[in-house]
């Protein structure tokens, strides 16, 4: 008989997939034991990861003094994305109101993920979002959490104003005072840079002249901080300053989005008399607010109209990402001219944008150039242009609508040609006239 040989297969063994797990950890206070917590819970969830068996460890995410309320959480918003980038199969949290104590974000991320294959697990609960029962257990769960936080929060506004009512403020900072033991302590080395900022406000300087002149000498803002205008304005408006309080002048609006808003008569004010001392007295405390008022009238009254230019927001600095703004040119002239400028160079110099001026003309003329056209049209410059780089070295980089860029070069000719032999020979006799000494550069 013959020998019949048959080769024998045997399916291939079958290698168990690994699952790619990631962990979300968060702590809602920015105090030294919670942040002891929170590296506590990092460190837990890392070897927790990398000991399960099948488990490949991708990370921890870990937020900081945040509020579960938020979803623009930075860790957990990287979270979400290497999500969608298919980086993760499994988040791991310590519970429901760790992950977000707002019920609609957190449905809303757990159904994102579950459409994406993901799980997610909460240890306290011992919920698995993609088991037949997860999402109806997190809805209960979820509202409970969410009155949790509404609790804790009326809570905390209950004991903020009954303090306010009896003239106890809450922490804050302002240059010029360290609050100690829930008061104001002078500090006297920034008491008279205050006293500084008020009697050069008073002396005719603008907000940011006195920002320039802070930032020539040097000075650092609060914890070494940069000053800017908006930093002067609430310092002049500050009532602290005379030595007296006016408490509750904003308040949260609610406890998921925890906005800070104005309060402008929907909560009681309450107003608190010598409760530290003072840096600036109270008459010249008014005077600046006069002078503040009368500013901001002079302002509004050359505003009333306004007006937009047809390169109002198409400007854009390639040094700072300023949008470029409107000014009388200060050449002395009888004829009004226009130049664009960056603001971060009108209000704070060289030191920290190199950019220069543009003559209106001279954008006029590129524009039309550009465009194929005779003459500027503002119609025809909306309709086609996106906006403009304006990078260094004189150079203007056109983006239009289409997708095109367009680059052009430009020079200040008028400036140039303005000084010629006449107005050199001019320049020159009036320097002899008074006596003085005269030089070719210019």
């Amino acid at each position: 008989m013959e020998r019949v040989v048959k080769k024998v297969y045997f399916p291939a063994l079958s290698v168990p997939k690994l699952i790619r797990v990631a962990a979300y950890a968060r702590v809602s206070s920015g105090k030294v034991d919670m942040l002891h917590s929170l590296s506590a819970q990092v460190s837990f969830y890392s070897d927790y990861i990398q000991k399960h068996k099948g488990w490949i460890y991708v990370g921890v995410y870990a937020d900081e003094a945040l509020t579960g309320t938020k979803d623009n959480r930075k860790e957990f918003c990287r979270l979400l994305g290497d999500c969608r980038n298919g980086k993760i199969d499994l988040v791991v949290t310590k519970s429901i109101s760790r992950f977000a104590r707002n019920t609609v974000t957190l449905l809303e991320t757990v159904r994102e993920l579950k459409a994406l294959g993901i799980d997610v697990f909460f240890e306290e609960q011992n919920i698995h979002t993609l088991s037949n029962d997860g999402e109806l257990m997190l809805s209960i769960l979820a509202s409970y959490a969410q009155e949790e936080s509404l609790s804790v929060s009326e809570n905390c506004k209950w004991r903020i104003r009954k303090n306010f009512k009896e003239g106890i403020p809450t922490f804050f900072r302002i240059y010029g005072y360290r609050f100690v033991n829930s008061k104001l302590e002078l500090v006297p080395e920034e008491a008279e840079i205050v006293r500084m900022i008020f009697a050069d406000y008073l002396l005719g300087m603008g907000k940011n002249a006195i920002v320039r002149k802070l930032n020539s000498l040097c000075i650092k803002a609060y914890n070494g901080g940069r000053w800017s205008d908006s930093t002067i304005a609430d310092m002049l408006r500050n009532e602290k300053y005379t030595g007296n309080l006016l408490l509750q002048k904003s308040y949260v609006k609610d406890h998921l989005t925890k906005t800070q808003v104005d309060n402008n008569g929907e909560l009681p004010m309450y107003s608190v008399s010598d409760t530290h001392e003072p840096i600036i007295d109270t008459k010249t405390f008014e005077m600046v607010r006069k002078e503040l008022k009368a500013r901001a009238d002079k302002y509004c009254n050359n505003k009333a109209n306004g007006n937009s230019y047809p390169f109002t927001g198409k400007l854009r600095c390639g040094i700072c990402n300023s949008i470029f703004c409107r000014r009388a040119s200060s050449a002395g002239t009888k004829y009004k001219r226009y130049i664009w400028m960056c603001p971060t160079f009108n209000k704070q110099g060289k030191a920290y944008c190199q950019s220069k001026q543009i003559p209106e003309t001279i954008l006029f003329d590129i524009s039309a150039e550009v465009l194929g056209i005779d003459q500027f049209d503002e119609n025809i410059f909306e309709r086609m242009v996106d906006y403009i780089d304006v990078p260094l070295n004189n150079i203007l980089i056109f983006h239009l609508k289409g997708g095109t860029e367009i680059t052009r070069t430009w020079e200040n000719n008028s400036r140039r040609e303005s000084w010629n032999g006449a107005s050199r020979q001019k320049a020159r006799e009036k320097a002899l006239n008074k006596g003085g000494f005269y030089s070719e550069r210019s």
